[in-house]
Parts: structure tokens; C-alpha cells; sequence
């Protein structure tokens, strides 16, 4: 054999005809390279493993107004979809400062937009979470902004990386944190968690109706795993349940998931300083995943426009159409608000 070169590492192989694990699932991983795959796993209505289907895309852009030249921030960039939108509609001259708390996909996000030919000068991207987008537009000297867009909740590629701990499809460590190099993760939020605690965040979080029950036969409890917590939230359950045990195995994993990255707080503490980040003019979209965001976006909207900081917001809430929902079943539960600055 020539020493000419190294061989490329082979690509590891999966069992059965079909990858099943998600790290197997290496076209996937690549739409770039194997754009029919991707193209055929979106049209059965699901989503590519590694990525995200943006959600309202045309619905978000003519809520922000756009054009080229204006200045604003993606708060919650994720894999970059809507970002890649707002850029090529706000290019030649226009700049996108892209906020996102996970250090393990921002990198990837950015050398995708990178790849697109948005260099520093249109794309500025930055590890933070979107309660810190005052500090972050400081930091980078930008001042008051013409637009701003939140995606809130938990993108496709952290709810389907295993490793990541945010879902109970199959086994993985407990840890739903958007960055996993701070605070609690999950398994040790439960195990300090009190029964009043965990009660109050499984109503609060996921409107969880048997809060109470469950959070006496899990809180201050150790799981192994994803799978564990989820056969324990069965067990509370009893046989009763039959298949709507999954349903509230789901609202638990959200519920905890929520309390564990303080993601109420931080939306309350960026809906607070989100005027004096905008422009007079200028155009914010929020997508909300959930009743208790929903509930303080339209709250602080509506307060907004009663006291004069918004000249207008949207008076009803804009959702994913049949074709959507269709193609991507978790643009279901989307809702999406809009306000103008005084």
C-alpha cells in the first residue's frame, strides 16, 4: 500500500438496512452533502437528526419588516434557519447579531452561515442567553436595534441528540441544559428538589393536572437516566393512565426542563429590557411553545401598548397553517406575536 496519503476514516457502521441511533444516522447529519435524504425525511413529516425546521418563516419575516441595511439580533439562534432568511433579506449592508446559550451548537451555526458567505461583517454570532441581549448589543456597540426575533423553547437537534438528555425516546444521560457547562442538570435538580418545589414547576411549567401525586413520588429521588425518570413518572401513574401516560411523561420532561434553565425567567427578564433594545420603529417576533410563554409575551405586549412604548402589536395570535403542520407536527403548538416600538 502507497504511503502517498492516509485513508479517510470509515464511516462506522450501523445495524439492519436503516441507521436507527441518531449518531448512526450520518446522512442526516450532512444535508449538505446528501440533500435528497433530507429532503425525503422532512417530507414524511419529520425532522433530519442533527438539525431544525424553522418554524412561521414567512409569517416571522414580514412581522420584522425587513430590508437591506437594517441592524438586529436572532436572541435565539439555534441551528440558524430563520437567521439564514433574515440575512439574505437584510444583505447588502445589513448586520445580525446571534445569540444563543448552547456552546456545543452555536460553533456548528456559525460556520453554516459562515459557509452561506455571511462573514463578520453581516453575521455576528455570541454565546449568551437571550436575557443578556442589552449587555450583548453594548458589548458590541450597536446601540438600540431595528428588529429583534426570539424562537423560544428547545430546538430539534437538542431534543433529539440522546446525549443531551432532553428526551425519553431512548436512553441518555439526564441533563436538558441549553448549556451544559453550567448550573444543575436535570438529574441533580430533581434530587434536591422538594415535593412543594417540583409541584409548583410541574403546574406552572407544563399545567401538569396531577402535579401534586407526581411530584411526591419523584421529588428529591436520583434517576440513572432519561428512561428512568420516565418509568418512575409510569409507576406514579399506575395502570390507569394506559396511553396517555406518555402525555404526561412528555409534560414532565418539559416541566423539569424549563425550571432547569430558568427559561421563565429569563423571557420575563428580556420582555423587560426588550424596549430599550428596539429603535423607535423598530419590530420584535416572539415564537412561544407553551401557555405560560405565550402568556407573558401577550401580557407584556398588551401592557407595552396600554402605556405608549408599543405604537402597535399583533392582536391575535399567529399559527402554523395545515400544510405546516403537516410537514413539520412540531410547528402544532407555535404561536407567534409581534410589537412595534413607540
Amino acid at each position: 500500500m502507497s504511503d502517498a496519503g492516509e485513508r479517510p476514516p470509515r464511516r462506522v457502521r450501523y445495524r439492519g438496512r436503516n441507521p436507527r441511533r441518531f449518531e448512526e444516522k450520518y446522512k442526516e447529519h450532512q444535508p449538505e452533502v446528501y440533500s435528497e435524504t433530507a429532503a425525503k425525511v422532512i417530507a414524511s413529516g419529520k425532522t433530519p437528526a442533527g438539525s431544525h425546521v424553522p418554524i412561521l418563516v414567512a409569517e416571522c419575516l414580514a412581522a420584522l419588516a425587513l430590508r437591506p441595511g437594517l441592524v438586529g439580533v436572532d436572541a435565539t439562534v439555534g441551528y440558524g434557519g430563520h437567521a439564514a432568511q433574515i440575512l439574505a433579506r437584510i444583505s447588502p449592508g445589513g448586520r445580525l447579531l446571534g445569540l444563543d446559550a448552547d456552546p456545543l451548537e452555536l460553533p456548528k451555526t456559525t460556520a453554516r452561515l459562515l459557509a452561506l458567505g455571511y462573514g463578520e461583517e453581516a453575521f455576528l454570532p455570541l454565546r449568551s442567553n437571550y436575557a443578556g441581549m442589552a449587555k450583548a448589543l453594548a458589548q458590541h456597540a450597536l446601540g438600540a436595534v431595528d428588529f429583534a426575533l426570539a424562537d423560544l423553547g428547545c430546538s430539534s437537534m437538542q431534543l433529539d441528540d440522546p446525549a443531551r438528555g432532553f428526551s425519553f425516546k431512548t436512553a441518555g444521560p439526564l441533563d436538558m441544559r441549553m448549556n451544559p457547562t453550567r448550573g444543575l442538570s436535570a438529574a441533580e435538580w430533581l434530587a434536591r428538589a422538594s415535593v412543594d418545589k417540583l409541584a409548583a414547576a410541574l403546574a406552572e411549567n407544563a399545567d401538569e393536572p396531577r402535579a401534586v401525586t407526581l411530584a411526591a413520588a419523584l421529588a428529591g429521588r436520583r434517576f440513572s437516566n432519561t428512561l428512568a425518570l420516565a418509568d418512575a413518572v409510569r409507576a406514579a401513574l399506575g395502570e390507569s393512565a394506559g396511553e396517555m401516560a406518555d402525555l404526561t411523561v412528555r409534560r414532565v420532561f418539559q416541566a423539569v426542563r424549563i425550571a432547569v434553565n430558568d427559561e421563565f425567567g429569563a423571557l420575563d427578564a428580556w420582555l423587560r429590557s426588550l424596549p430599550d433594545c428596539l429603535k423607535p420603529g423598530g419590530r420584535v417576533a416572539v415564537l412561544t411553545f407553551h401557555s405560560g410563554e405565550d402568556r407573558r409575551v401577550k401580557q407584556a405586549f398588551r401592557a407595552g401598548h396600554r402605556s405608549g412604548i408599543y405604537a402597535a402589536i399583533s392582536e391575535e395570535v399567529i399559527t402554523a397553517g395545515a400544510e405546516e403542520r403537516r410537514l413539520n407536527p412540531r410547528s402544532s403548538s407555535a404561536k407567534l406575536r409581534w410589537a412595534v416600538r413607540a
